[in-house]
């Protein structure tokens, strides 16, 4: 049976993997162990948040489906940061975790080109350093010249409660143990990471009544660019609920230290350090007494309640134990247990920026595997993946975006050039370019690109270049017109509750004023009232911030050369005279395909750029 490409893992990264290949005409298989898993949220119920928001709208831009099904299937929409400026807002949603997964398996299950299968894909098939196809654990072989491994935690899977060890993927899902051994004996250099979950806890068995409620925004905003901003839209939201833990719950955590598998050396992988066990951080934080806890609903019906903040793998008398010390929850009945798990993952550096592997040609690895944690991470790899896959079939350059295009830039170039020994996690502090790559212009930055690769349609693309061109216009005559501190022009501006003007300014300066709203926009300048309302945004935001956008501009306009100077790809890195051993060492593991990327590696300084830039342009012209 042959495939053009294979992706296998149907989680987050695997769904828009083999979306972006099978949409792009390619006949993709899905290899999953369980279908009625596809797009299960094994975590937490909620998609998005501070820079993960980011990546979710920049995934939609490019054509993916993340943003769509968690307009369709939220439960509460709320705005992170919201008094901040843009550049470090974040959407986050809450989920409905039973509909996310059905939503994504009927998409999967009705996209043409794309076809499923319920086995275990135990072995890569190579020949000579290619990729050729894989073989199941029914015996089955599917050729395929490009294969994408999205196993997330599955790979040698092992859950801990306590002194129980059970080897899974997640609770009641076999693990994939051939798979690890076969990525290993490709030469792949892997590790061993941790991450964990919360007790679950019956709804009827919480005391709302004495948490602080958290609403979610009163005027709801959608995730996708797709999606209609309608007064329907997340009219029916859930709340969550807010709690502690206290001195009593410490005390219970810190007795039973002995029993924590983290701690007894039970637990041998790294865990996520900005999203650490309840038991890590009274060990980590022994000075506080209490830690937020947010009480959120998993579910449309709300019988069920995931408390994020109180992960934890300690064993399950002591869970109920600490359960039963918070506000709230002292009569709490705990429908699943909290765990850790520990899996194996693929060292990124073993990565080019297309995310296939420098070992095995043909082959590529996305998401949790390769030391992310988060549904947002995976997606973007995945829908990465998928796309550098078809445009290498089709003898195309790999689409890498840049650290000043997209949050995803930031994350794929941080993994592939610094690696990670712990689950990473996207932050905004990550992104240099963060103020040009905010939420609300993730459309104007990249649905070129998902036009090209024929993930996004005309008629989308089309409103995304008019607001584009309007905004230019409407920027444009900001700059050019100005208004004087005349009687008339200070009156106007006193209708309009603006302070006066003592000198002469360019329009651009009043309009990105902070007191400046969209209601004033529209007396100000009738003539442009009827352009959208995401455009008015944008003119706003980028008059009130054009002085540092400016700046960041001509940061980024002076890297470009160095971004475009490739590399050549069989280059002898011990032949440049100047180079410490150290940094061949670097350059040679690495292996970075622009001079920009080997600038990002730990430890490579501007000089030895500079030297290297030189051995480059004597390379081009031949010169030894």
């Amino acid at each position: 049976m042959k495939y053009d490409v294979i992706v296998i893992g149907g989680g987050h990264a695997g769904i828009e993997a083999s979306l972006a290949a099978a949409r792009m005409g390619k006949e993709t298989l899905l290899i999953t162990i369980l279908a009625e898993r596809i797009g299960a949220t094994s975590c937490n119920p909620a998609i998005g948040g501070l820079a993960k928001g980011h990546l979710v709208k920049e995934i939609d831009a490019l054509g993916g489906e993340m943003a769509k099904c968690t307009d369709a299937v939220g439960l509460q929409f709320r705005i992170l940061n919201a008094s901040k400026g843009p550049a470090v807002r974040g959407s986050r949603a809450q989920i409905d975790m039973d509909r996310y997964p059905i939503y994504m398996r009927d998409v999967i299950l009705h996209t043409e080109h794309l076809t499923v299968k319920q086995e275990i894909a135990e072995e890569i098939l190579t020949e000579n350093g290619e990729v050729t196809g894989v073989k199941t654990d029914l015996g089955l072989v599917y050729e395929a010249p490009k294969v994408i491994v999205t196993a997330g935690t599955f790979l040698r899977g092992l859950i801990h409660i306590g002194e129980y060890q059970k080897e899974a993927g997640r609770v009641g899902e076999f693990p994939s143990n051939r798979l690890s051994d076969s990525l290993m004996s490709q030469g792949l250099e892997m590790g061993r990471l941790k991450t964990g979950t919360c007790p679950r806890i019956d709804a009827s068995s919480i005391d709302f009544s004495v948490m602080e409620e958290q609403p979610g925004d009163e005027n709801p905003q959608p995730f996708s660019f797709h999606t209609p901003k309608t007064e329907e839209f997340g009219k029916e939201q859930l709340p969550c609920y807010i709690t502690f833990t206290n001195v009593d719950t410490h005390s219970i955590i810190a007795d039973n230290f002995y029993r924590a598998p983290l701690f007894t050396g039970q637990i041998e992988g790294v865990g996520p350090r900005y999203c650490p066990s309840i038991e890590d951080k009274v060990n980590r934080f022994a000075d506080k007494e209490r830690h937020h806890l947010f009480i959120e609903p998993q579910t449309k019906e709300a019988t069920e309640y995931y408390i994020n903040g109180l992960s934890t793998s300690l064993p399950p008398d002591v869970q109920l134990e600490m359960v039963h010390s918070i506000k709230g929850l002292e009569n709490a009945r705990i429908v699943r247990y909290g765990y850790a798990i520990e899996y194996d993952y693929v060292n990124p550096t073993e990565l080019r920026h297309s995310l296939e592997t420098k070992k095995v040609r043909g082959l590529y690895c996305a998401g949790q595997v390769n030391g992310t944690t988060g549904y947002e991470e995976a997606a973007a790899q995945g829908l990465m993946a998928g796309i550098n896959a078809v445009l290498a079939i089709e003898g195309k350059e790999p689409l890498v975006l840049r650290r000043d295009e997209a949050y995803i830039g930031v994350l794929i170039d941080d993994l592939v050039t610094k690696g990670t020994k712990e689950p990473y996690r996207m932050f905004t502090s990550r992104a240099e370019y963060r103020l040009l790559l905010r939420e609300d212009n993730a459309d104007l930055r990249l649905s070129r690109y998902g036009y090209e690769l024929g993930l996004i349609d005309r008629e989308f693309y089309e409103k995304v270049e008019q607001k584009r061109k309007d905004i230019a216009e409407v920027l444009a005559y900001l700059e050019e017109h100005f208004i004087t501190p005349s009687k008339e022009n200070n009156r106007m501006l006193a209708d309009l509750d603006e302070a006066p003007v003592t000198d002469k300014v360019p329009l651009k300066r009043i309009v990105g004023r902070n007191t400046f709203t969209k209601e004033k926009f529209d007396a100000l300048l009738p003539q442009f009232k009827d352009v959208t309302e995401d455009t008015k945004e944008q003119i706003m935001i980028e008059s009130k911030y054009a002085s540092y956008i400016e700046k960041q501009q001509a940061q980024i306009d002076r890297m470009k050369n160095m971004i475009n100077i490739k590399i050549p790809e069989n280059f002898d890195f011990k032949k440049v005279s100047g180079l410490s051993n150290e940094i061949i060492e670097k350059l040679e593991k690495f292996n970075p395909p622009t001079l920009f990327a080997a600038s990002e590696i730990s430890g490579v300084t501007p000089a030895a750029i500079d030297i290297l830039h030189i051995y480059i342009r004597m390379a081009q012209k031949g010169v030894s």
